[in-house]
């Protein structure tokens, strides 16, 4: 039986950004997080070889909730944006590009305010679940080579 945990916000979303890094990392790609208090990508990766390199927005959730994009869509960042769900128990990985997160974004409006949202039924397909094969690797290895220490 899974013991449901409660984690505050900031730790999940720090959850998100380092379970994203391991998994790019075990993919070879150099990873570099960015300062946390910067507007923008949460993350860094360059291949082996620099010869390739994209950024990357993390949003993390502790539940298969409606992603918060802001008040636009215009500014975005990111070569791929990659939400996390279920940080503290089974982490679940949806690989966009930044341009598929805009087309499918939803526009709300209460009280006069304009926000965007991305909703779990835009996010939680299979195109995009656990895809990682949509960034591909960051190192010479070959599907199904293995590295040997």
């Amino acid at each position: 039986m899974k013991v449901k945990q409660l984690i505050a916000s900031q730790v999940v979303g720090n959850v998100g950004m380092y379970f994203v890094a391991y998994r790019l990392s075990r993919l070879g790609w150099n990873v570099m997080p960015t300062s946390r208090n910067a507007r923008g990508i949460d993350l860094l990766a360059y291949s082996s070889a620099a010869d390739r390199h994209f950024s990357f927005q993390v949003k993390a959730l502790s539940k298969p909730n409606p992603v918060p994009l802001g008040k636009s869509i215009d500014g975005f960042m990111g070569n791929f944006w990659i939400i996390v769900t279920n940080v503290a128990a089974d982490p679940e990985c949806f690989i966009m590009k930044r341009e598929e997160v805009k087309q499918l974004a939803h526009r709300g409006e209460k009280e006069g305010r304009i926000s965007f949202w991305l909703q779990p039924n835009k996010y939680r397909t299979d195109e995009f679940r656990e895809n990682w094969d949509r960034i591909g690797r960051g190192d010479s290895i070959q599907s199904g080579e293995q590295r040997h220490a």
